[in-house]
Formats: structure tokens, C-alpha cells, sequence
């Protein structure tokens, strides 16, 4: 089915608007994707639900697959060449048919392939509908990556000690770097990276340690060690990484930055890299910046309900100021790129300073300041209000000049989105204030403070629930009783048995327990009431009284929300949060 036909049927059935439709379709033309896969990219259909509105236009059913269920046996009924070719798997096989799964059932050399598979089988054919992310987790059972790293270890030769050390390299003179002693090397940093999108990691860690070289992942915040390789490799390993990232080679005494860009699995993935001396050798860190992973809408990000209509309604005014508060690692870039997302439309110029550029995104005008060379987030700023804009995103504010010109920004018809370092939503008017910036400024320019926090998502497949233990009811019943009244009694009505949850692991999450995080926010607005205590006292106490009045729900308190529905554990929301 081409484009237009399969865009037009998205439409009638509700999915798509005819704006949003012919923009797609232009940029399939431009970027020679299909608008299936934009649509997957932008995020601008749940899955599932793209799955579904697909397998009515096609007249093909949509299955929903178990991919831990599928042994290894199936797998060699369908060759890996033929699986990333054609974005098809194999299903599931009786005596007479082999089911397979296909993402697009309409593509005639799939079918074909498949027809000779299974006429070589001398078996029947059955087709399934499947989603994108089903076909890549299939695929990446066909190439594990320690298998790949123990083959490309093996085919190396070591000469050298055991027991030697980074620093401690012994030169031979006779021994030359040829192609195909490289190549064991390449495959190892290129099984790593593909590895770390694989496992949607944040960060990869290639960490010299005085016998070994170790490589951990940063998976749903925390570290796991995923690889220990002899330390031979390590320089070889960390120089074919600054090699991918254009750094000095011959440079190891100072931290290095930089980054580069490769195409995986159909989508760009933007590493950054960072180099640190180590008294044993230098050690890499490598930020994963995948968009399937980093570009979130709000709802997947954990906010819903009223904090959710709170910032709908506060990015839809004309100009303010929208602040993003919280600790290093938050998930406040991510909020804001969420932000940004909705607001970004034709008809409005988006411009943004960040340290550094995480995502790139189609229609903003994205720069990246340069504090070396005299290009920080205050002149980046100055010149930004020359761009003739109408959104402004600024990193971060974290000096009083920035602040100073981002409120003028906001008091002149601009929407401003920044984030700021304080512990709550209520603690960011202090914090202005501590950034000398006028007390009678701050609500004329100020519409959202929002602070957030990030905790382990329990996996939905195998949580459990249990009664809550009688202390832990207690703190739930006395969160409750300060939220607002309907919101409370809701609450008290569909959670009677006060049940919190807990997730044993299993094979969904790799008996892990947990599959990926949730943010918890808390959200305070400029109010007339707000107003005279800033112009008055605009201490924390008074602000707090005036959040409450508001109906303003705690971090806390959404945390016990999120962890009586079972989206995350009651533990993890005490450990995070505090009462207020």
C-alpha cells in the first residue's frame, strides 16, 4: 500500500489530522522513509493502536507476541539475512504450517521469500500483523552480544603478560597494525553500541581496572556490568572510540568531548563521548541518545490526571515562563523536549540554547553553547531574542544574568522553558530571588514550576499485589487526607484494599522486576494568591500554605498514586521523596 492510500485510511479512521498527514507525506518523499516508520519515530501513534487501524486496511490480523516464548529451534527456520531484509520472524510452527510475523504483510519480495521458505520446508504458510518493536527484539536474539565479544576476543593473540597493566605497555618494535588484526577490535566497539540500544541504556562505561577492562551499562538508572575483557584491549578499544568520535588519539592526559552519529536498526542514534585520565588508562563514557527511547510524550513520562490538563493549559498562554526543577538525572531535558514537541507547529519558530544538543528534532532551530569560547547560555540568549522567536528553550539557568534575561524574554511575548536546580516546585521563587532577580517581576513572567523525580517502573507483566503492611497504610491515609477532596475520595474509592505492588521478575523484564522508569511531579502555579506572597513574604512556609490551597499534588503523593495503581513500588516513592 503506498503512502498516501495508507495516510488517507488513517484519517478516516480518527488517528491522523490531514495537517499532520500531508506533512508526513512530504517529508517521505524528502527522506525516502515510509510514513509508517515516521509515524513510529515521532511517536505520533501508540503502537499498538498503529498495529490495529494497519490490520484493518490490510485485512491481515494483528498478533501480539510473547518473545520470550519463541525458542531457539524456530529461529533457524528463517535465516537472519532474510529477517532484517524483509522485517519479518518466525512465530510459531505446527507439523503442517510455520506462522510467521510480518511488518508489512503487503510487501510482495517478503512474501515471496517466505513462500520459498516454506515450500522448501514442504510445509503451509500463516501471516501475522506485528509491531516494529517486535520484529527488533526478535532480531537481536539472533545476534547476542557476548557470543559476539568471546568470538572476537578469541581471534586475538596476546603476547604480552597476563598481568600487565595499561600503563605498563611493552613496545615491539617488529609488530605492525594490519586490517585484520583491527578488525576483532571494530567488531567488539560495534557489538557494544548496538548492544547498548538493544538494552535501551543510557550510558556505556568502558572502565580500565588494574588486571581487567570493564563495561557497564546504565540500564532504568542503574549500573550493570554487561562485559569484562582482558586489559590488553583496553587501549586499542578506547582509541577506536575517539577514532568514531574525531578525538585526539595521541592525547590521554586530559578529558576529551565529543560525539558522533550512526544509523541502527533503521534510526539515527547519537553517541556522546567523554574521555577521563585514570591512573590506569583512560576511561570512556558514552551517552546513548536513541529517540525511540529519549523523545517521549508527557503521558509515557508519568504525568496524567490534573498535573497533566495543569500544563496543558500552562504552555497554551501566550508568553511565560514554564521551569523544570529537580537533580542531576531527573529527566528534566526530557520533559522539556516533550514540551516542545506539542508546541512545535508551523507556524511558530522554536529556538533553543542546550549543553549540549541530546536530540535533534525536526522543525526547531537547536544550538549548542560554548563556554570556551565565550558562548554560554547569557550571550547565547542575547542573541536568540534577535532570531525573532517565539519559543525559547535555555538549558539551564544557572547564573543570575541568565535569569535576569530569561524573565525579560518572558515579560516581552515570549514562552520560555528552562529548568533550575532547587529540591521542589515550591523552592523555585526563593531561588530567583536568590538570583537577585526582582520579587515584582517573578509573577507577571512565571506560569509552571514543576519539580520531578524518576523511579523504577515495576514490569506490568509480573507485578503481584499485596496488602500494604499497617505503617505503610498509615503514610498512605495521611497523603490522602491533604490532597483535594475529589481527588481523595476518588482515590479512597477505587483502592479500598489500600494493595501496593511488587514485581518478582520474570522473563518480560529478564527477572529484573523493574522495566524501565516513571517520573513523579508535582506542579505549582502562578495564582493571584501566589502573587501578593511574592510581592510581600515569599517564604517556602507561606508558598507551601498557598500550594495547598491550590490542591497542588505532592511529589510524594503522586508517587503513592503511581504505586497504588502499581506502577511503581511504595518503597521507591518513600526512598525518592519527602513530606510536605
Amino acid at each position: 500500500m503506498d503512502n498516501k492510500t495508507f495516510l488517507q485510511e488513517l484519517i478516516k479512521q480518527g488517528f491522523l489530522t490531514e495537517d499532520i498527514a500531508k506533512k508526513l507525506l512530504q517529508e517521505s518523499s524528502l527522506t525516502r522513509k515510509n510514513a509508517e516508520e515516521l509515524i513510529y519515530e515521532r511517536r505520533l501513534i501508540d503502537e499498538e493502536i498503529l498495529a490495529n487501524a494497519k490490520s484493518r486496511i490490510l485485512s491481515v490480523p494483528y498478533k501480539k507476541i510473547k518473545i520470550e516464548e519463541i525458542d531457539d529451534e524456530l529461529l533457524k527456520l528463517i535465516p537472519e539475512e532474510t529477517v532484517r531484509n524483509y522485517k519479518v520472524i518466525p512465530i510459531s510452527r505446527s507439523a503442517d504450517t510455520v506462522i510467521v510475523g510480518m511488518l508489512y504483510p503487503d510487501d510482495a519480495k517478503a512474501l515471496d521469500a517466505l513462500k520459498f521458505i516454506a515450500k522448501q520446508l514442504r510445509i503451509n504458510l500463516g501471516v501475522y500483523l506485528i509491531t516494529r518493536s517486535e520484529w527488533e527484539t526478535m532480531l537481536r536474539r539472533y545476534s547476542p552480544y557476548r557470543g559476539e565479544v568471546d568470538a572476537a576476543v578469541r581471534s586475538l593473540n596476546f603476547s604480552s603478560s597476563r598481568n600487565q597493566t595499561a600503563t605498563q605497555k611493552i613496545i615491539q618494535l617488529e609488530e605492525g597494525a594490519s586490517v585484520s588484526e583491527e578488525a576483532p577490535i571494530i567488531k567488539i566497539v560495534a557489538s557494544t553500541l548496538k548492544e547498548a540500544v538493544w538494552q535501551k541504556a543510557s550510558d556505556i562505561h568502558i572502565e580500565p581496572q588494574r588486571n581487567r577492562l570493564r563495561i557497564r551499562f546504565r540500564i532504568d538508572g542503574e549500573l550493570q556490568e554487561v562485559s569484562s575483557l582482558p586489559i590488553e584491549l583496553h587501549q586499542p578499544i578506547v582509541s577506536r572510540v575517539k577514532v568514531l568520535s574525531n578525538l585526539k588519539i595521541d592525547e590521554t592526559r586530559i578529558p576529551q568531548d565529543g560525539r558522533f552519529r550512526t544509523v541502527l536498526f533503521g534510526r539515527d542514534i547519537d553517541y556522546r563521548v567523554a574521555t577521563f585520565p585514570t591512573p590506569v588508562g583512560e576511561k570512556a563514557a558514552i551517552r546513548v541518545l536513541d529517540p525511540i527511547t529519549g523523545l517521549k510524550g508527557l503521558e509515557e513520562l508519568g504525568l496524567i490526571g490534573r498535573n497533566y490538563q495543569i500544563v496543558k493549559e500552562g504552555i497554551k498562554k501566550p508568553y511565560g515562563m514554564v521551569l523544570i526543577t529537580g537533580p542531576t538525572g531527573s529527566g528534566k531535558t526530557t520533559t522539556l523536549y516533550a514540551i516542545m514537541q506539542i508546541l512545535n507547529k508551523e507556524g511558530v519558530n522554536i529556538v533553543s540554547l542546550e549543553d549540549p544538543v541530546e536530540y535533534f528534532i525536526d522543525g526547531l532551530n537547536q544550538s549548542q553553547v560554548r563556554p570556551e569560547i565565550g558562548y554560554d547560555f547569557a550571550s547565547g540568549l542575547r542573541q536568540i531574542l534577535r532570531q525573532d522567536p517565539d519559543i525559547i528553550m535555555v538549558g539551564e539557568i544557572r547564573d543570575t544574568e541568565t535569569a535576569g534575561l530569561a524573565i525579560h524574554a518572558a515579560l516581552t511575548g515570549h514562552i520560555v522553558l528552562s529548568t533550575l536546580h532547587t529540591n521542589n516546585a515550591l523552592g523555585v521563587i526563593p531561588r530567583l530571588i536568590d538570583m537577585k532577580i526582582d520579587p515584582f517581576l517573578i509573577p507577571a513572567s512565571l506560569n509552571l514550576m514543576v519539580a520531578q523525580r524518576l523511579a523504577p517502573k515495576l514490569c506490568q507483566e509480573c507485578k503481584k499485589p499485596e496488602k500494604a503492611p499497617e505503617k505503610i497504610q498509615e503514610i498512605i491515609k495521611k497523603e490522602l487526607e491533604k490532597l483535594p477532596a475529589v481527588i481523595a475520595n476518588e482515590v479512597k474509592q477505587s483502592h479500598k484494599e489500600m494493595n501496593i505492588y511488587h514485581s518478582p521478575g520474570c522473563k518480560a523484564c529478564q527477572n529484573k522486576g523493574i522495566s524501565g522508569r516513571v517520573a513523579l511531579f508535582e506542579i505549582l502555579q502562578m495564582t493571584p494568591e501566589l502573587e501578593d506572597i511574592v510581592n510581600s513574604s515569599p517564604t517556602e512556609h507561606r508558598i507551601l500554605e498557598e500550594a495547598r490551597r491550590q490542591g497542588m499534588i505532592s511529589l510524594r503523593q503522586d508517587g503513592i498514586l503511581k504505586a497504588l495503581e502499581g506502577l511503581i513500588s511504595i518503597e521507591e516513592v518513600l526512598k525518592e521523596t519527602t513530606e510536605v
